[in-house]
């Protein structure tokens, strides 16, 4: 699949199919998120695969009760690791983890993609209740929710701003 293209197709799916996610596509979804690049290679991250419907329902409700999340036959919680701070301080902890999670994510989303799989990132919960569901330890702290699954319907692509807005050349 050509990256750029897969990147312009892959949508936020908030509608699944009650499809079960095989566990061999589950294991390439992991290795995508371990190959991410991350800071410093201290890869301060950890990802939680959740395919359990009662804390399914758990984490939408601690999400705002955005109730797709629970319809979604894989939810994944990506969750920074504080310990980074031993290396990089407060920049690590509260920047280069989270873009560690960042890049994970969005290269998870793309294999996703490429294997008939939709998702979407949900930046918009309580991260107490979040960390209560999941039992996390105090150096983890969720980011991310992302509910997975195959699409039921694909929602035409957003408006973009122009290239000349977002990106400008410095010579």
């Amino acid at each position: 699949m050509d990256i750029l293209n897969a990147i312009k197709l892959r949508r936020s799916i908030r509608d699944f199919q009650r499809k079960e996610i095989s566990d061999q596509l589950l294991k390439k979804l992991g290795e995508a998120l371990l190959w991410a690049p991350s800071a410093g290679n201290l890869q301060a991250r950890k990802f939680y695969f959740i395919r359990n419907v009662a804390m399914k329902k758990s984490l939408a409700a601690a999400a705002l009760n955005q109730n797709f999340i629970a319809e979604a036959p894989l939810v994944i919680v990506g969750c920074t690791d504080s310990r980074i701070a031993l290396k990089y301080g407060e920049r690590g902890v509260f920047l280069y983890s989270i873009q560690d999670v960042a890049c994970s994510i969005m290269g998870m989303m793309l294999v996703a993609h490429e294997n008939g799989l939709g998702s979407t990132w949900v930046g918009a919960f309580n991260e107490e209740a979040v960390s209560g569901v999941l039992k996390l330890p105090r150096h983890l702290r969720p980011v991310t929710i992302v509910p997975m699954g195959y699409p039921s319907k694909i929602p035409d692509p957003p408006s973009r701003v122009s290239l000349q807005d977002a990106v400008e050349v410095i010579p």
